[in-house]
C-alpha cells in the first residue's frame, strides 16, 4: 500500500456548512495517523477506519479547530473501547487544554510533548516538526515512509516560515492558504499565492491547498497558488485522498 493522504477536515479557522476544520488521515501499509483533530472529523475518521486501527494522533496547536475532537475520541476510548496508553504528538499547551477537561492522571493518552526540530517514529512513519510563523506554538511536519514517499504539512502559518524548512523532497505539500490577499491578514496565515511561494522554494511535486476561510473562492485560490507555484495545485475537500509516490516514481 503506497503513503496516502485522505482530508477528513479542510474549513479555516471555523466550519463551513458541510466541512469540517482542519483533519487528516495518513496511511501506510501498516500504520494510520490523524494529523489534526478539528471539530466535525472524528466523524469523519471513522468513515475510513475503525478507531481500533489507529495509530498515533498529531496535532498541531492548541487553536480549537485543529484539535477539539480529542475529547471525542477520549470519550470513545475511555468509556467505550477500554483503550489505554494512546500515543498523542503535540505542543505542550494542547496537553495542558484537554488535560484541564479530562484530567491529568488519566492513563487513556499517552502524551509526547513535541518541540521545533523533534523527530518521531509511529510504526513504519517517520515524523519531523518545524516551529511555524504563528501563534501558538504551532508545528508543521513531515511524514516519510520506508520507500521514501514524503508529505509535508504546514498547519497554520504566516510567511515568516516556508515548507523548505521541513526538508528538500517534498512529494506533496499540503499547505494552509487561508487569505486571498495579504490585506486580510489580521493573523498570521498565508494567502494562497505564499502557498504557491513556499511550495516552489521547497522543490515540492505536489501542492494541495487547505484551510481556505469559509467563502474564499477556491477556484481563484488554486489559480493564484498555481501562478506562483509552477506546477500542479488542488484545493481539499472532504474524502479527497491522495496516493504519494516517490520522486523516483511515474506519478
Amino acid at each position: 500500500m503506497a503513503l496516502t493522504l485522505t482530508v477528513l477536515g479542510c474549513s479555516g479557522s471555523y466550519p463551513a456548512a458541510g466541512t469540517p476544520t482542519s483533519g487528516y488521515l495518513v496511511r501506510s501499509s501498516t500504520t494510520a495517523i490523524w494529523l489534526d483533530a478539528g471539530s466535525g472529523t472524528l466523524a469523519n475518521l471513522q468513515r475510513h477506519l475503525d478507531l481500533t486501527e489507529l495509530d498515533a494522533l498529531v496535532i498541531s496547536h492548541s487553536h480549537d479547530d485543529h484539535w477539539v475532537d480529542v475529547l471525542g475520541l477520549y470519550t470513545a476510548y475511555r468509556y467505550y473501547a477500554g483503550r489505554r496508553g494512546f500515543p498523542i504528538l503535540a505542543p505542550a499547551a494542547v496537553r495542558t487544554a484537554c488535560e484541564s477537561l479530562t484530567g491529568a492522571t488519566d492513563p487513556t493518552f499517552d502524551w509526547r510533548v513535541t518541540a521545533d526540530a523533534d523527530t518521531a517514529t509511529i510504526g513504519d512513519l517517520r515524523l519531523q516538526f518545524s516551529r511555524t510563523d504563528h501563534p501558538p506554538e504551532t508545528l508543521a511536519v513531515r511524514i516519510d515512509d520506508p520507500n521514501g514517499a514524503s508529505v509535508g504539512y504546514s498547519a497554520d502559518t504566516g510567511p515568516g516560515w516556508s515548507l523548505s524548512e521541513l526538508g528538500p523532497g517534498l512529494d506533496l505539500a499540503l499547505c494552509e492558504a487561508t487569505l486571498l490577499d495579504p490585506a486580510e491578514r489580521r493573523y498570521q496565515h498565508l494567502t494562497a499565492k505564499e502557498a504557491g511561494v513556499s511550495a516552489r522554494a521547497a522543490g515540492a511535486r505536489r501542492l494541495v491547498l487547505t484551510h481556505l476561510r469559509p467563502g474564499l473562492d477556491r477556484e481563484e485560490a488554486r489559480a493564484l497558488a498555481a501562478a506562483a507555484f509552477g506546477g500542479p495545485v488542488a484545493v481539499a475537500a472532504v474524502d479527497d485522498q491522495y496516493e504519494i509516490t516517490t520522486t523516483e516514481e511515474t506519478p
